[in-house]
């Protein structure tokens, strides 16, 4: 199960070996060449695991199962099986987007694996609800679904500068793009519906382990009402607004979001 899992899920473990592991998971439509700007800043000190979820980058196309990832419990169990292939104790998890959940729901299966979570941008659910903004109605997420699973490739043209929210840097709304166009669209519709569609609000009453929630000064995906409820919700977690738009902080202000995942890293030891 190992050594398939590595395989499938397309693991890079890099860093220092003797360091705590800290695992970067990637959001929809991404994979683990979105943290390029993350690893140089963690691998001196920090043993890396990247990975892509099934469906997703480099990760085996045949294992894709749409029963298995029409929930966000598939793309969980994708986290617990790297987890356990690679006998990880105590990791971080770093979850960006839909990741976020993804890791929460991770921690609460396999506790002794996961320490501690950092999520960017995270969003519980993103439809709004009676006491709850999301940041979208459930028409908007109608139609932002109807829209990626008639036409993907237009759909990624469209949103992905959106997504990025860095009009004065073309470059990275162009690279959302690509990463969006070079993932089956077939399986790319399971995981927008997956990720659109679920609520996990409940499921952050069960992160008990040291929390860094990082929200962006403005961001279409999960706008600050969304890192206040998180934050609201996970007693004794640190919340962090980075002066960064958009939703991939990670690409559009590496240097503030590094520097704040150093300093929470630095304070767990």
């Amino acid at each position: 199960m190992g050594k398939d899992t590595v395989r499938r899920n397309n693991v890079t473990v890099t860093g220092n070996p003797e360091g705590r592991t800290v695992v970067l998971a990637h959001g929809f439509g991404c994979d683990q060449n979105m943290w390029r700007l993350t690893v140089p800043a963690l691998s001196d000190d920090y043993r890396v695991v990247l990975f892509d979820y099934v469906g997703s980058g480099r990760s085996d196309p045949s294992a894709f199962s749409e029963q298995r990832y029409a929930s966000l419990d598939g793309y969980a169990q994708d986290v617990v099986d790297v987890c356990e292939a690679l006998d990880l104790t105590d990791a971080v998890f770093v979850g960006h987007s839909v990741s976020a959940m993804t890791g929460v729901l991770a921690a609460a299966r396999v506790p002794e694996r996961i320490g501690a979570l950092v999520m960017i941008g995270p969003s519980p659910r993103y439809i709004d609800d009676e006491g709850y903004r999301g940041g979208f109605s459930a028409a908007d997420i109608d139609e932002l679904l109807d829209s990626l699973e008639s036409n993907y490739l237009g759909w990624s043209a469209v949103m992905a500068p959106v997504i990025m929210g860095n009009p004065e840097r073309p470059e990275l709304g162009d690279e959302l793009k690509n990463s969006f166009c070079a993932t089956d669209p077939d399986m790319a519709r399971v995981f927008a519906r997956t990720t659109f569609l679920s609520d996990s609000r409940d499921d952050l009453k069960t992160v008990s382990v040291p929390t860094l929630v990082l929200e962006c000064t403005q961001d279409v995906i999960a706008p600050r009402e969304v890192g206040a409820f998180v934050h609201r919700s996970i007693p004794g977690s640190t919340l962090v607004t980075l002066e960064a738009t958009g939703h991939c902080p990670h690409l559009s202000a590496p240097e503030a979001t590094n520097a704040a995942i150093r300093s929470f890293l630095a304070a767990l030891r």
